[in-house]
């Protein structure tokens, strides 16, 4: 486990220096408009340096140990993420029309189905409620396909969806731990990460792209799931560990489409992107991300050992804190516009 972690960290690690070297990059860059938050082209291959890193660590992992019994899972889950990287590929080079990835989106969340990671029932926090298997197969296209398309939202500042992922990933492999290979796997997915976020820490040299983000919220949606169908964690622990994405992105979306925006063109009305105008900077946003990210992480792993009512009161916790953090934004930019007011 820790020979294939340390591998993926160091393939990942070389493979992001390589590109993020303009003559490697493919002449895949990232060029800012009216909504980016960067002033200079950036390559977006970073994405390639983590699937690299993944493939490298499993690999590793897999001539050092016999194959673990979640091989097959494994397994099934790369026949969903290679279609999904290609055609994410495709579309950081020269574009796809939204209803094909949406398309490939679906097929890949098919891939779980076929791994048998429908869940029976969903586990909340204090309470467990059955679902028919219609509502449960309705139920995990739905959230595969909405991670993947939040992870990508949510990856417009430097250093934050790979902040995100390897502090994610960490802790579902902690949470997961009774699992070897679980926990192997998420390990390995945590260190591509790292070593990627090397190079996309504040400055940013080198961006995910839509291959590494879709990618990544497909594994973020597979790995919740798998936990929860193998009784590893509750299935809501693992929406806390991801909530800094998932409610930023949620929120987010539900806010544009009261207001009639058309949701699937770029913006820049995210909680995360809103902190940045106000001034706040890649790097103060991405560290105070990161401290939610890591209180979330903390609080998932104190999820688990608590009684039902302990579980009620966090996830009350969690939405008061929730509603407090996003008040405060808006507050921020309510002072700011007072103050700019002639």
């Amino acid at each position: 486990m820790a020979v294939g972690s340390v591998l993926a960290f160091i393939a990942s690690l070389a493979l992001s220096s390589g590109l993020a070297s303009h003559a490697f990059s493919l002449q895949i860059l990232d060029r800012p408009n009216a909504r980016s938050l960067h002033g200079q082209p950036i390559p977006r291959t970073g994405g390639l340096a983590v699937l690299g890193g993944i493939f490298v660590g499993i690999s590793i992992t897999l001539l050092v140990e016999a194959a673990p019994p979640s091989m097959r899972i494994a397994g099934i889950l790369l026949v969903g993420l290679i279609p999904l990287a290609l055609v994410s590929f495709q579309d950081d080079r020269v574009g796809v029309p939204a209803r094909w990835r949406v398309l490939v989106h679906l097929l890949a969340a098919v891939s779980l189905l076929t791994a048998n990671l429908v869940p029976g029932s969903l586990a909340l926090p204090g309470l467990t409620l059955p679902l028919p298997a219609w509502v449960a197969i309705f139920f995990v296209l739905l959230f595969v396909v909405w991670m993947i398309n939040l992870y990508n939202f949510m990856d417009g500042m430097d250093g934050f969806a790979g902040g995100m992922a390897t502090i994610g990933f960490s802790a579902l492999a902690w949470l997961g731990w009774a699992n070897a290979g679980f926990a192997a796997f998420c390990l390995i997915v945590a260190a591509a990460s790292a070593g990627f976020l090397v190079h996309n820490f504040p400055p940013a040299k080198i961006f995910l792209g839509d291959t590494g983000s879709t990618a990544l919220g497909f594994l973020a949606a597979a790995f919740s799931l798998w936990g929860a169908k193998d009784g590893l964690f509750p299935f809501w622990v693992a929406l806390l560990v991801f909530s800094p994405f998932i409610v930023d992105a949620t929120v987010t979306l539900l806010r544009r489409l009261l207001r009639g925006e058309k949701v699937w063109e770029a913006h820049r009305s995210h909680y995360y992107q809103r902190l940045v105008l106000l001034g706040w900077g890649h790097r103060r946003t991405v560290l105070t991300e990161y401290a939610l990210m890591l209180a979330c992480a903390g609080s998932a792993l104190l999820a688990v050992r608590l009684p039902p009512v302990g579980q009620i009161s966090l996830a009350m916790a969690w939405g008061l804190i929730y509603g407090f953090l996003m008040w405060g934004v808006g507050r921020l930019e309510r002072r700011r516009a007072t103050v700019s007011a002639p």
